[in-house]
């Protein structure tokens, strides 16, 4: 939840938290806990002591109203509003050159969707998430973060205006992988893909842009003409696609175990 009075943002969830507290300390303007969560944190209150920061014991009822949520698990940090920065050339330009490997939401849903991603792109060592700044529904939230449990600390987030633009110009630099319930290629041939930009350009490993849709529609017409290629999950089809979150640990499992 977000605080209006002092933009800040509510962190909630242990593991979101504890992740906070290794990752960015000095993020955290303010700590409220439980009695039984204070060992975990006690490096912590030191740091907030020595920056005049205060933090408090509190009982489930006051967590729950600072959070606005029941899945506080005993511990509330307050954070400045987290801003989403444009994305750069010299974002690209790095992503490309050290190989990284991230992913492009295009209207993705909600910021559950996007805790999950962030949560499945820490686990499998994905570098950055690319949203689309029109899509008001993914955002960077107290559930964002709590479902994240903690990988909102291992990924860079940055924003796009234009998603068939940015690959346009992504795709001259890093392999741009599409999702299409209806591709004729299959996930599993993502490992011969690489190895052809590797033939080609006589490079290693190439920066990978895992470029997801949202359940309903998918990717637009003109986003899947800007991708290097198109690929699908195989299944049954007794259900016509999985969710976003599922699709995005399936492929960044595959590319991850290249």
């Amino acid at each position: 939840m977000r605080n209006k009075l002092t933009d800040e943002l509510a962190v909630c969830g242990l593991k979101a938290a504890l992740a906070l507290a290794e990752y960015h300390p000095e993020t955290i303007n303010r700590l409220f806990l439980r009695q039984d969560r204070f060992s975990l944190f006690t490096k912590v209150c030191k740091k907030l002591a020595e920056r005049k920061r205060p933090y408090k014991i509190c009982e489930d009822e006051e967590l729950e109203r600072l959070c606005k949520s029941v899945h506080h698990q005993g511990v509330v940090m307050m954070i400045e509003e987290p801003v989403i920065e444009p994305l750069t050339r010299e974002d690209l330009d790095l992503w490309a050159q050290e190989g990284k490997t991230g992913l492009v939401l295009h209207e993705v849903g909600n910021d559950h969707n996007l805790g999950a991603i962030a949560r499945v792109a820490a686990f499998f060592d994905a570098h950055f998430i690319v949203v689309n700044e029109h899509d008001t529904e993914a955002r960077l939230s107290t559930s964002a973060y709590r479902i994240a449990e903690g990988g909102m600390e291992h990924i860079t987030v940055r924003k796009i205006g234009n998603t068939a633009a940015f690959l346009q110009d992504a795709a001259q630099k890093i392999l741009v992988i599409g999702t299409d319930t209806r591709a004729r290629r299959r996930i599993g041939d993502l490992s011969g893909m690489v190895k052809d930009w590797q033939t080609r350009s006589g490079t290693g490993r190439p920066g990978i842009a895992l470029t997801l849709g949202n359940e309903e529609n998918g990717l637009p017409q003109d986003v899947k003409d800007n991708c290097t290629y198109l690929l699908r999950v195989p299944g049954t089809g007794n259900i016509e696609s999985l969710n976003v979150s599922q699709a995005a640990a399936l492929f960044l499992h595959e590319v991850y175990d290249l």
